[in-house]
């Protein structure tokens, strides 16, 4: 059995110095890849570092909707260049954010958008972040073009907004350990509804640690864990949840 993290921050400040102990640690757990995501400057680049350095990490790099403010020509223009790196899967994590509203929201769906059409340029998927702002977000995806798909990160939607999803070609469901905890009756509707092939399974680590460790700092290895959530709550095995959201994974980020 072999488990993908679709998102991950390996590049966070509790790793740092000690990713392999995490990364052997994950191993235990079947965990075998993982995808590495940026969101401002730094991160992107410890993502890049983090892929270059372990064979099993890819990394995502983009500008979250929290720096939208401060994005500018020179971001763009590094931007562009990491996403022609040879283990970038996809450019993200981007969005929008209505919770802590660190960006002007009109900023944040003018760069939400320049990012859709950089990674359609360069013929890869987006990562997407968004928090109290799905209407906006169904609304931009639904007019943008997708043609390389996009994954909707740590996705905390209802049924309404998953069906509405649903009816966008090329987007991927991406469920954390937020499928586990025993209050999140709307998510576990949700994973009912996605198909399995439009499903993959992530930790957004260090945050949204699943049962049995929620309260304690999140890890790749714990992605087991969701996908144990998604097995139960679809009714099916471990193992065919495994397979399933590690194919759609490598399908979902373009990985040969």
């Amino acid at each position: 059995m072999e488990i993908f993290d679709a998102h991950t921050h390996l590049n966070d400040t509790p790793f740092r110095g000690k990713e392999e102990v995490y990364l052997q640690r994950a191993a235990d757990l079947h965990v075998t890849k993982m995808a590495c995501v940026g969101q401002d400057l730094e991160y992107n680049k410890r993502a890049l570092d983090l892929a270059k350095k372990f064979d099993n990490v890819y990394a995502i790099v983009g500008y979250c909707p929290d720096v939208a403010k401060d994005y500018c020509q020179e971001w763009e223009d590094l931007l562009v260049e990491q996403l022609k790196e040879p283990k970038v899967v996809a450019l993200g994590e981007i969005g929008l954010d209505y919770y802590w509203d660190e960006s002007p929201r009109d900023l944040q769906k003018e760069i939400f958008r320049r990012q859709i059409e950089i990674a359609h340029d360069l013929k890869l998927p987006v990562n997407i972040h968004t928090r109290d702002a799905f209407k906006d977000c169904y609304e931009i995806l639904k007019t943008s073009n997708l043609e390389y798909g996009a994954v909707l990160h740590s996705y905390n939607g209802g049924p309404k907004w998953t069906k509405k999803f649903l009816t966008l070609d090329n987007v991927t469901f991406s469920f954390s350990g937020v499928a586990s905890f025993t209050k999140a009756v709307d998510v576990h509707a949700s994973v009912k509804l996605v198909p399995l092939d439009r499903l993959v399974i992530e930790t957004d680590a260090p945050y949204l640690t699943p049962k049995p460790y929620r309260g304690k700092q999140n890890e790749p290895a714990y992605v087991y864990y969701v996908a144990k959530a998604i097995s139960e709550l679809k009714g099916v095995s471990l193992e065919e949840v495994a397979e399933a959201t590690y194919k759609n994974t490598v399908t979902a980020y373009g990985i040969k």
